[in-house]
């Protein structure tokens, strides 16, 4: 026992000297600042998405999606089973005990020792043996294996919040995004007729000019093709509405149907933007960087866990209660009490290299979620970048595109007067007609890719996730 009180002593001495690395973020070496710099008026980001979104039919299926979305259902139970994990770890090395309740019957041969006192003391060639036993035992904590562990469970149960934090932040901008696809369908739809009327009127006028041979039938000809070219846009722009329909509400968790939504796509612009600030900024904001550090800290505790598997450990370990040969004397006291104590130290010798083959691992597992987290930090930066590239670009685009429509919507005008009046030909206003098409077209979809712009900077520099 002194042997055994000197080598508790020795370990307990060892073990004020941690064993294990404490976790340190990985160099990032963020830039000072983002590669497109845009003069924005106010600090937005931390805006909740009610707050930044302005259409109340919008926001309804946010709310939808958020409530219904079977992703974000099935990452909400992956937070309930890491959460029962973290209650556990933290029990980790508290005492066990048990209770054991047995009956046995066993018969030895005549010629061992058993069977002959079976049959000295008992009569019979049998010996009973009725036995109940509370076992208690203890790992003693000496190199911070519960820390460890609490550790490890807090990381993952937070890493999983966060993760599913980003996945709403991410829903949120699907559902908008998909929102406003839906509603440039409708304003290429409208384009679509209006472009069609036009044509029909210059089809009437140009038959008005043939029946008077001002004309021939090539005019009327390729009149009937400009409005066939519209007329053909509108059946496709009805199909895609119906798939975008659809679309958008299985992202709401819900079957296909008619969506409600506003009629005008330039009103849905929101009306707050962003101080982009730096890039150390993310690290605070986005739910996906959090993420992955916290994916660091959990291995980096897995890799303390397995170095202290290579370390010696002590068990304590209690035993009390009542055993007897005999039935009518098992709950005899105090005859039948039994009791038993022990300490054992365990220190691992040989076990084929398998303990420093997982701790060898551990550390590269870590090393790699450090490389992940570095590389994640990078596309964050570099969707900001990219977003802010997005915005400008199709800002400028846009204000162009609005420009050269208030022209186009003039030479239209102009040409179609001119050509009732015999001063321009069918081919001018058929031109002037197919440019306005294409350019109301262009201005349509660079309404939606400014919004679309808008929703990606708000993501990446970290909003909506209230």
């Amino acid at each position: 026992m002194k042997i055994l009180y000197s080598a508790i002593a020795t370990i307990m001495f060892v073990s004020s000297c941690s064993v294990t690395q404490k976790y340190k973020r990985p160099e990032l070496d963020l830039p000072d600042n983002y590669r497109t710099e845009l003069t924005l008026t106010a600090d937005s980001i931390q805006l909740p998405w009610k707050a930044f979104f302005q259409d109340p039919l919008l926001i309804t299926l946010i709310d939808k999606a958020l409530d219904n979305n079977h992703d974000l259902q099935i990452a909400l139970k992956s937070i309930d089973q890491l959460d029962l994990l973290l209650k556990q770890a933290k029990l980790s090395m508290l005492p066990t005990a048990s209770l054991n309740l047995g009956a046995s019957r066993g018969w030895s041969s005549n010629n061992s020792l058993n069977g002959a006192m079976s049959s000295q003391y008992t009569n019979s060639k049998y010996m009973d043996d009725y036995s109940a036993t509370v076992n208690v035992s203890w790992e003693a904590d000496i190199w911070g294996k519960s820390q460890l562990y609490k550790e490890q469970a807090r990381a993952a149960y937070f890493g999983q919040k966060e993760n599913y934090t980003a996945l709403r932040t991410r829903i949120i901008a699907q559902v908008a995004q998909a929102y406003y696809r839906l509603v440039a369908l409708d304003e290429q739809l409208k384009i679509a007729q209006e472009n069609v009327t036009l044509s029909e009127n210059l089809l009437r006028i140009t038959r008005l000019q043939y029946q008077s041979g001002q004309v021939n039938s090539l005019a009327i000809e390729q009149s009937e093709a400009q409005k066939k070219t519209a007329e053909l846009i509108v059946p496709l722009s009805l199909q895609s509405i119906r798939i975008q329909e659809n679309a958008l509400l299985i992202l709401c968790g819900m079957y296909p149907d008619s969506v409600q939504r506003t009629t005008q796509l330039g009103a849905l612009t929101p009306q707050v933007f962003f101080n982009t600030g730096v890039p150390a900024r993310l690290l605070s904001r986005r739910p996906d960087l959090k993420a992955a550090e916290y994916d660091v800290i959990a291995l980096n505790a897995k890799t303390g866990l397995a170095k202290t598997a290579m370390y010696p450990s002590l068990s304590l370990s209690a035993q009390a209660g009542l055993n007897s040969f005999l039935f009518k004397n098992w709950f005899d006291l105090p005859g039948s009490i039994t009791k038993n104590i022990a300490a054992n130290l365990t220190q691992p010798l040989f076990q084929k290299k398998e303990l420093k083959t997982a701790y060898e691992t551990a550390v590269i597992e870590q090393e790699k979620a450090a490389i992940q987290f570095q590389k994640v930090t990078l596309l964050a930066v570099a969707e900001v970048s990219d977003g802010l590239a997005n915005y400008k670009g199709s800002s400028d685009r846009l204000t162009l595109a609005l420009e050269r429509g208030a022209a186009l919507d003039k030479a239209t005008n102009d040409a179609l007067l001119l050509y009732k009046s015999g001063m321009a030909t069918y081919l001018e206003v058929i031109s002037a007609q197919n440019a306005k098409l294409q350019n109301d077209l262009e201005r349509n979809n660079l309404e939606q890719e400014k919004l679309n712009s808008i929703i990606d900077l708000y993501r990446s520099l970290g909003g909506g996730t209230d």
